[in-house]
């Protein structure tokens, strides 16, 4: 899952990156309304974490123009703002949740999932299977043959981006993307790295060996 999160203080933006990492989710950071709504118009993202005051322009004005152009990504709000009026007016404008400054970091995520849920049909049925590997959404567990597997976030992250494009090759850059959002040079062998990990841990010795490489296109997992 990727997540767009727009606040122009950079502190917070880095914490929040690092606290959605820990939980699974990729995050790229921008700090200008007018960035976030090119990006949005020209890349997929799962959601969209926005700041209310922007140097160039307001959260809920960049809510208002996303809506107009028929964009559903969920937006999480967050805002100083605590009065029932600015709840009121950063929902109308399109807003699908709201957090009030300061929050908490379980609240956050608790937040994020629950958008994400109700986005995604495929999260009224949480269980991604391929073969005898399992992976959880909900609980983020990963098993084969019913045996526990533990991944990195990483190596989590980039086993669910292959199990939800089951039997479709993935080349890098679309993994690197996903995965890692903007934290990865487009040269670097991440990627083959972390593939490299999920087979050791994957399929192991197992004869059936799940995750493949398609020459020239990149990876792709399938029973």
């Amino acid at each position: 899952m990727r997540i767009l999160i727009v606040e122009d203080d950079k502190r917070l933006a880095v914490n929040i990156q690092k606290l959605l990492l820990i939980n699974h989710l990729a995050g790229d950071i921008l700090t200008l309304g007018k960035d976030a709504l090119f990006r949005l118009e020209t890349e997929e993202y799962d959601a969209l974490i926005l700041d209310w005051m922007l140097p160039d322009m307001n959260g809920t004005d960049l809510c208002e123009l996303l809506r107009k152009r028929k964009n559903s990504i969920p937006i999480l709000m967050l805002t100083a703002k605590s009065q029932d009026e600015d709840v009121v007016i950063g929902l109308k404008s399109g807003a699908d949740d709201y957090l009030i400054k300061p929050f908490s970091v379980e609240v956050l995520i608790a937040r994020i999932q629950s958008l994400l849920r109700r986005r995604s049909q495929p999260l009224e049925q949480p269980l991604l299977k391929v073969g005898s590997l399992t992976l959880n959404k909900n609980t983020c567990e990963v098993k084969r043959d019913n045996i526990k597997i533990t991944l990195a976030p990483k190596e989590y992250a980039l086993l669910e981006c292959l199990m939800m494009n089951k039997g479709k090759a993935l080349d890098r850059m679309y993994l690197m993307e996903h995965v890692w959002g903007e934290q990865i040079d487009e040269l670097s062998n991440t990627v083959d790295v972390h593939i490299r990990y999920l087979r050791i841990k994957i399929d192991g010795d197992n004869k059936k060996k799940l995750i493949q490489t398609v020459k020239g296109k990149g990876y792709l997992i399938c029973d």
